[in-house]
This record gives C-alpha cells, structure tokens and sequence, in this order.
C-alpha cells in the first residue's frame, strides 16, 4: 500500500503529468462556461484525442477536466442564470439574484473558494474508501460484478428524469444500443442490418455528443440571445472568499453530503445540488434572503457539487459502475488507454488510482485560481449572442465525432444519436440513464456470460449476488415511492404540462418498435448471442406499452405527460423557431459533406449560418469563418488526419485539405 501510494506521488510529479493535467483543466473551462454542455459533453469531446496516449497522461487530462468544470460553470449560472450543467441549477436561485444586485463578484468568489473546499474533501473522502473498500471489492467475482451493474443502473432509472418508466426504459435503451454489433460470448453480428459501420458498434464519443451536446446546443440557438446583458461583476472579491471562511462549517457539511451522495450511482450530478441547498434552507434560523440572492445558497450547492465527482469515482474505479453520466464517458475513457476498473485499480493498478486522487486535489486548486483569474474576460465574452458561438460548437462535435473512426458515418450516427437526444429531452426520458446503460452494457454481458459459464444460473443464489439483489429491489421501491424533489419545477404552474399527447405517443411508439426489432433480431441467434439484447428488448417493451396504455387510456401521470417544450416555455413563444429547424441546418451540414466533403460543408455552413442567423454581416461574416478554418486545419493537420470526403472527393483527386 505505502510503496503504490510513493509510486502514485512519483508519477504526479512529473511535468509531463502536470502539463497534460493543466491541459485538461483548459479545456474544462472552456467546456464549462458554455451553457447547457457540462462534463458528459467535455469528456466525450476530448476522447478521441487521448487514443495512443499514455495512461498517466491519458487520465490527467480526463481528471483535470472532470475537476475543474463543477466549477466553472458557476459562470453561466451567476452571470446569466442559466446552469452550466445539471450539477449547478440551485446556484441560480442565489447567484443570479446576487448578480443582478452588483454583487456578482461576491457570488463567484464564494462560488469558486466553495468549490475549492468541496474538491478537496471529496479526493479525501476517495483515498478513504479506497482503504475501507479493498478487502470487500477484492473478494467479488463475475456474478456480483454483474449484480452491482445492475443495481446501478436501478438506480439511474429511479432517481434520473420525469417519470420512473421512462428512467428504467431509458437505461434499457442504452444498453441495446451498446450491445450493437459483434457479441462477447460467441461474435455473432446484432441489429447491424449489414452495415459494416455498425459491425463494431456505435463509438462512446458519438453517443456522448449526441444525446448531450446535440440538444443543448439546438435549444440554445432557438432562443437566440447574448449570454448575459452586461458584462460588469462589481467589487466584492475578498468578500466572497471571507463567506466561505465564514460559513465554512456549512460547506464542509456539504461537502461531505455531495461525496456520500456522489458515491451512489446516478443520483450524485442530478439531485446534489438541490440536497444541498435544501439542507442549508432547513438549518438556517433565517430563511428570508433564499431565493433572494442569500450567499449561503451559493456556497452550499457549490461545496457539494465540486465534492461529488471524488464520490463519484468510488463506485466507478472501484466497480467499474459510473456515478454519473461524466463518470460513464471517464469509464469509457480509461477502457481506451486500457485500464480496467474494478479490483484491478486496488491490486495491481493501485499506484494508478492513487495518482488520480492526488490529481484530483490538484486540479481542484488550478481551477478555482484558473476561474478567478478569467472572471473579467469571461464577463464580457457572456454578452456574445449565442448565435455567433453555434457554429463554432456544432463544428467542434463534429470534428470530435468523426475522430471515432474518421469516416462519414460518424457524422451520419451523431445526426441520428443527436435527434434521439432532442426527443428523449422534449419528452423527458432520461439522457443520463440512457448513457450510462450505453456505456454499462459491454461490462455488464460480459459479466452476465462469464457467470453462466462459471456457475450457470445457480450464481443467482450466491450470497453476495441476494445481498446485492436485496438492495436493488429496495432502491427500485423506494425511489419509486419518492423522488428527489426539485424546487424550481415544484414553483412552476400546474398548467405546465403538456396537453397534446400525441407527439408523447408517436415516440413511445418509436421506442417499441426499435426494442420490437431488438428481440425479433435476438431470436435470429444462438442463446449466449441473444439471452442479454432479448432480454433487454422484452423490458423495454412492457415498460413502453405500459406508458403508451397510460396515454391512451387517459390514466398518465403529470411526469410521464412531461414536456420540455411547454416546461421551458418554448412552445408558445413567437420569437422561438420550430425544433427541427436547426436539427435541419445540422442536417444539411451532414448532406453537404456526403456531396462535397467536410471543409467545403462547413466553410459554406459558417458563412450562411453567421449571416442569416446571426445577422453578421458579410465581412465579419468571412472573418470569424477564416478564423474557425484556420483553427480546423491546424488542428487536423497537427493529427495528421484527412477531412471526410464525399461523391466530389471520389470523383476528383483534390488537393489537401478540399481532398
């Protein structure tokens, strides 16, 4: 133990490690000031850049920008009231309010030092389970391995989303989506539809895009406004830091809460927040100012949420289960540089687990002096309409999505992945629960076939196989039963929900026919190809002909009647454009590459988009699209990789980049 603890210490030492760390952390902040992308988004944009890259490298990078964007999104949620991610929505309630008053140097400051405390606390709260939890996780075999996936993703579908059917048929999805493809057990080839492309599934990094960046981006170009209206923070820096010394007892009883509630799967980056700020609401003698600009709702959501990414990485280094969805594409992520999670990171990887939580600690203190340092700069660029960010966000995903295997239908699945997103957002199934199956589903077959194959189905009598059982059984009940409340939906009017179910139906319809394919596919195959995608199918199934029995029959529930279009007030608001009009321009973006290649797509894409949507004119119209090319091409070039191609490229051998 002493002699992985120094090797994990060497390692971070090293300036090779610290550099890649506060790349990472860069990156972080970039990711984190834009509203709606969050660390799922980060994480999966940075993937492909990480293949062929040493491990240690690989996963400072990774933890430098799980750490770091918990804080830096403090930014959009104080400065616009807009959360930066899930995990910063109850900063709004005080931040935003505390802007507005010109006081929103205070809120950040508290904010980032908070944040700080919260970061450290959970890297203690890792390096403390890691101790406790050896002996036990040592002891676990293919059969529990395979049960803790499953209680994961139990508790996904219960505590993510609207309505628990649709949790649990979320989760069921993205696990069918990831047994795409070539089977562990016998290599058969499932729901590929002959496709070669799909023969080896769909890449993490293109779900990851498309479920999460996808949507936000989309939802965020129809409103089509500046990000804040004034870019000015006031005085208050000191202030803010001297709130935290203050209330410091507070946060770090939140940052104690967030890592407890971190370490349970799929309820750590949905719920913390507002645990938190509800815990500092209940324990206040005076609760006049919350919701008014209190500093104190500042400081507790953004202790607990810095401290739930070192609880989130308890049950994904040391089970391989993610706590969250930016913990399910940091799985995915140490599975590409070729690290196992589980027993392996407390035997013979322990050098390595220990490196990740000292670096956790460090990328807490870069990025809390990062934030404060880019505060006045990151002010003005907030009053930028989103308009002129769109198009360079939509080439970003792009460039990142086709790095998975550099071919078209990379672009082609991120379309398709990404309309799957804007549904499942409009008409709230939850996108965590989704991913997170996506990324369980490998793991969780492979256990499932080595557990046949070693005890048959006797192993669902093993001790620590009912134990598990047990829990899974009881946290279905139990969330079922109660939800984590949310106070700014409890404030809205009952007359939100929506009233045409219509469109409810023809997507739940959707997602029967595509589970329907599933298991008339399954029964094409031997039985080790076909028990685990036929057996997601036939839940998925009931789960959704029991919601669409609901809507018909009149007896839905308000949060399986959930609409995003009338909760955000999208809907009935004339100055909003239709959904699909900008999943079409992503589209055309997509049928101009197939026609004309990549750089001539979206050299013609920036121009019109710029011009008609952003109202730019000609002339900054051609600037700011030679200045995104020139970033583009530099970045392809120092990959060493082409562009896609399309017919024109394979008619007329072009000159680098046009060929």
């Amino acid at each position: 133990m002493l002699d992985a603890m120094l090797s994990g210490l060497s390692q971070l030492a090293q300036i090779q490690h610290l550099m890649y760390l506060a790349i990472g952390v860069g990156l972080g902040l970039i990711v984190g000031i834009l509203p709606g992308l969050g660390g799922i988004v980060g994480l999966s944009l940075l993937l492909p850049f990480i293949y062929g890259m040493d491990q240690i490298s690989a996963l400072a990078m990774l933890i430098g920008l799980v750490a770091v964007i918990p804080t830096s999104d403090t930014f959009t949620s104080v400065l616009m009231g807009i959360p930066g991610s899930s995990a910063s929505q109850a900063t709004v309630l005080d931040g935003f309010p505390l802007a507005k008053k010109g006081q929103a140097a205070r809120a950040l400051a508290a904010a980032f030092s908070a944040s700080l405390l919260g970061g450290l606390v959970g890297a203690a709260v890792l390096t403390g389970f890691v101790l406790i939890a050896r002996p036990v996780i040592l002891a676990f075999g293919s059969a529990e391995l395979f049960m803790l996936s499953i209680l994961g993703l139990s508790m996904v579908g219960v505590l993510a989303g609207h309505s628990l059917p649709k949790g649990i048929a979320a989760a069921g999805l993205g696990l069918l989506l990831g047994g795409l493809g070539a089977a562990p057990a016998t290599g058969e080839l499932r729901m590929s539809l002959d496709s070669v492309y799909l023969m080896d599934g769909i890449p993490l990094v293109i779900v990851g895009l498309g479920v999460f960046a996808f949507p936000e981006i989309i939802d965020l170009c129809r409103q089509n406004r500046s990000i804040a209206e004034a870019g000015k923070l006031g005085s208050g820096w000191l202030t803010g830091i001297r709130d935290m010394i203050r209330y410091r007892w507070l946060c770090l009883r939140c940052a104690g809460l967030g890592s407890l509630v971190g370490t349970i799967p799929g309820l750590g980056g949905a719920v913390v927040d507002w645990i938190a700020y509800g815990h500092v609401v209940q324990s206040s003698k005076d609760k006049s100012q919350f919701g008014k600009g209190d500093i104190r709702g500042v400081l507790a959501p953004e202790s607990a949420n810095n401290a739930k990414e070192g609880g989130g990485l308890v049950p994904t280094l040391l089970f391989g289960i993610p706590g969250s969805g930016g913990m399910a594409v940091f799985l995915g992520g140490m599975v590409l540089v070729g690290l196992e999670t589980g027993p392996a990171m407390i035997g013979r990887n322990l050098d390595i687990t220990y490196a990740i939580i000292w670096s956790l600690a460090i990328a807490n203190v870069l990025g809390a002096g990062a934030s404060l340092l880019i505060s006045p700069a990151v002010a003005r660029l907030t009053t930028i309409p989103y308009g002129y960010l769109a198009p360079f966000m939509v080439m970003v995903i792009c460039f990142a999505a086709f790095q998975a295997t550099r071919s078209l239908g990379d672009l082609l699945a991120l379309l398709v992945i990404g309309i799957l997103g804007v549904l499942m957002k409009r008409f709230g199934w939850s996108r965590p629960a989704f991913l997170i199956g996506f990324v369980l589903a490998a793991n969780a077959e492979t256990y499932l076939y080595q557990a046949v194959q070693f005890y048959g189905f006797e192993f669902l009598l093993r001790p620590g196989v009912l134990i598990i059982l047990a829990i899974t059984v009881l946290s279905v009940w139990l969330g079922s039963r109660r939800r984590p409340e949310n106070p700014v939906e409890n404030a809205e009017e009952e007359g939100s929900r929506a009233k045409n179910l219509m469109p409810q139906i023809a997507f739940t319809g959707l997602i029967f026919l595509i589970a329907a394919f599933g298991f008339w596919d399954s029964l094409q195959h031997t039985f080790l190809g076909s028990v685990f995608t036929g057996s997601i199918s036939a839940v998925i199934m009931a789960v959704s002909a029991l919601l669409l029995w609901k809507f018909l029959s009149g007896k839905h529930s308000d949060p399986a009647n959930y609409d995003h279009e009338v909760e955000a007030g999208l809907r009935d608001d004339p100055t909003v454009v239709s959904l699909s009009h900008y999943v079409l321009w992503i589209a055309g973006l997509v049928a101009g590459t197939a026609l004309v290649g990549f750089f001539i797509s979206v050299v013609v894409f920036f121009l019109f988009f710029l011009r008609l949507k952003a109202g730019a004119s000609w002339l900054r119209a051609v600037l700011l699209t030679a200045a995104a090319i020139s970033g583009l091409l530099l970045l392809a070039h120092t990959l060493v990789l082409d562009l896609p191609g399309g017919l024109l490229q394979d008619a007329l051998r072009l000159p680098w980049p046009l060929g």
